[in-house]
This record gives structure tokens, sequence and C-alpha cells, in this order.
């Protein structure tokens, strides 16, 4: 009786292996966060790499989308060999395909943005039998004007102040030739003088 077990326990666990080793999965590569100005495009990149072959045939793209403020998503973008955009609701005339599959590219755009496009983006794919893997999010934040970012403003403040240095040099080394043109003219006069005195 015992062998039995053994038996069983043994095979159990060769399937549990063998089920282990023969799952795959997507990697999914978004940005975590975009800001976008009212009324503008923006594109929610969404790159893949999948460990099966990639086709057309057998890529399934899809995004949903969680509005601020609530527990649950709704799937409103779909992509299987053709995209399939809404037909109404909140992203009817505004989700397009931009995105090229068999590049690892399931990226859409949203256009014209509206400040109720805020929340959470999730991009899921598929491409059987790989077919594992976790839905990659972005949070998309819709703003009146554009906000800079400290880095954005360090750059801004380093650019600005190379630049004023740059100036003063080129101020600095233009001086310095027509400085040394008068100089050589005037040595040059002081020469003519000399050996062609007046009478």
């Amino acid at each position: 009786m015992s062998r039995i077990w053994i038996y069983l326990f043994s095979a159990l666990c060769a399937l549990v292996l063998s089920g282990v080793y023969q799952v795959k999965g997507i990697e999914m590569f978004t940005s975590s966060e975009l800001e976008a100005v009212n009324g503008t495009n923006v594109r929610l990149k969404c790159t893949f790499k999948s460990t099966s072959p990639l086709s057309e045939e057998r890529i399934i793209v899809s995004w949903s989308f969680q509005p601020l403020g609530k527990a649950t998503a709704e799937m409103f973008f779909h992509y299987q060999e053709t995209a399939y955009p809404p037909i109404k609701g909140l992203f009817k005339d505004h989700a397009v395909w931009s995105g090229d599959v068999m590049k690892g590219d399931g990226s859409i755009t949203l256009q014209d943005v509206q400040f109720n496009f805020n929340g959470t983006y999730s991009c899921q794919v598929r491409n059987a039998p790989d077919v594992h893997g976790f839905a990659s999010e972005i949070s998309l934040r819709v703003v009146q004007k554009v906000s800079f970012s400290e880095i954005g403003i360090l750059a801004i403040a380093v650019g600005g102040s190379i630049g004023i240095i740059l100036f003063i040099l080129i101020i600095y080394i233009i001086v310095r030739v027509f400085r040394r043109q008068d100089n050589d003219m005037g040595v040059e006069m002081e020469d003519n003088i000399t050996k062609h005195p007046m009478l």
C-alpha cells in the first residue's frame, strides 16, 4: 500500500515539475507614469518580448482602463490580426492603434485627451502558447499645462548657464581678434612712416 502512495506521489511530482517547466511568460514594458495636456494626443507605449515566435494570427493585445476612484477596470481596446477600437463609451473616436505586433509593439494612441481620461491603463499581450504574463500598467495624468519636473528645471538651468558662458567666450574671442588687428595695423603704419618719412 505504501508503495502505491510512493508511485502516486512520484507521478504527481513529475506532472507538476513538467508543468512548471512548460509554463512560459511574456515580458511587458511600459512607462509607469505619463502626463498629457488636455486636448493633445498621447501614445500609450506597450512593448513586449515573447518566448514563442511572434505570429499575427496568435498575438492578442488587450487594453483596459480603471478610472480614478474606481475599483474595477474595463476593457476598451482589442487587437487580434486587426485593431478593434471602441465603438461606444468614453474612448469612442479617441483610441487608435499605433503598434506593430511583429516588432513586439502593442501601443495605442489616445487622441484629444480629456480630464476624465485620468486613471490607470493596463496592457496585456498573449502569443499562444505563450499566454502567461502580467498586465503592464500606465498611470495617466491629464493636466491643463505640462508641469516641469525637477530634472527638467535642472536641465534648463544647466543649459542656460552653458549658453551664457559660451556667449561670453565668443564675445571675448571677437574682442581679442579685433584688438590684435588694430595693433597689427598700428605697427604697419609706424613701419610705413619710418621707411618713408615725409620730406
